[in-house]
């Protein structure tokens, strides 16, 4: 059972807005960090600084990492390996599945269990239970700790498989910054013409408020393997993105990311698409073009 302690590793913005999270909450909180000096201002309100990461890991069943990767997890753990059977850790770093995954048999072969997180919210998210962090390993262990859990955030448990958590984090990381960089490549453009990034926001806005119904309308097609090209054809949109390329060139503006873009609708020309959707560059990327 989970119990209202708690052991929080890493602590950059995120770690240390978790530790006041739960202290906030009333949780006895252990906190370490290479430069301890970050722990000063939750030491104030109550934490507990652990000097070592064995000494952190020993203090609580419940060790929540926030590290930058899992190389910076394993430069932690393998501090700790000692005091890490019985443990229950719960990784909030950013990594792919597969480190995820080999990361949960690492703990399993010292006698810890993992469950691999994915927040989907800054640091300012934290503490609402509107905010949502992906979930994924031991459907128990994951059971037994969501109260602590959901002191975070609201959770999205994804299943047994480790990987889980992060690859839907990072699927959602794959569309917010292409997404991100789309945006500032545009007011790269508008501040070439005289346009300023307010003047350009309210067009900017409604088209990000656009995307969700075209994801609604083209999901159905993509996972039946459909693509017609009744309502948008790949060539109409090679010849968009030419018009892109070239308004950016002719502006002074960098060319890379859009031309990165039409290489790929190129692909999917050379591949016989050209009146299909452009949704069959689908096939492009799962690399199943025949």
């Amino acid at each position: 059972m989970s119990t209202q302690a708690v052991t929080v590793i890493g602590l950059g913005p995120m770690g240390r807005t978790m530790a006041n999270v739960f202290l906030d909450h009333g949780y006895a909180v252990t906190v370490w960090n290479r430069t301890a000096s970050r722990a000063d201002e939750l030491v104030a309100r109550g934490a507990t600084l652990a000097t070592t990461a064995e000494e952190a890991v020993a203090a609580n069943e419940l060790v929540i990492l926030s590290l930058t990767d899992y190389d910076a997890v394993y430069a932690v753990l393998e501090q700790a390996e000692r005091s890490l059977a019985g443990k229950v850790v719960v990784n909030l770093s950013s990594d792919t599945p597969d480190r995820a995954r080999q990361a949960a048999a690492w703990l399993a072969e010292r006698g810890a269990q993992h469950l691999t997180g994915g927040v989907q919210v800054p640091p300012s998210g934290l503490g609402d239970p509107e905010s949502s962090t992906f979930y994924s390993g031991p459907q128990d262990v994951f059971e037994a700790h969501r109260p602590a859990l959901e002191v975070l955030t609201g959770t999205d448990y994804r299943g047994e498989d480790p990987g889980l958590a992060a690859l839907y984090y990072q699927m959602l990381m794959d569309v917010f910054w292409t997404s991100m960089l789309s945006w500032l490549h545009a007011l790269a453009m508008a501040d070439a013409n005289g346009i300023s990034a307010a003047e350009f926001l309210p067009y900017a806005a409604r088209t990000a408020r656009s995307l969700p119904g075209f994801f609604e309308f083209y999901t159905p097609r993509i996972d039946a393997g459909e693509h017609p090209g009744d309502v948008d054809r790949l060539a109409m949109g090679v010849a968009s993105v030419e018009h892109i390329v070239h308004t950016a060139d002719d502006a002074g503006v960098d060319t890379a990311f859009p031309t990165a873009v039409l290489d790929v609708f190129q692909k999917g020309m050379a591949k016989g698409f050209d009146q299909d959707s452009f949704t069959s560059l689908y096939k492009v990327f799962r690399g199943t073009a025949g």
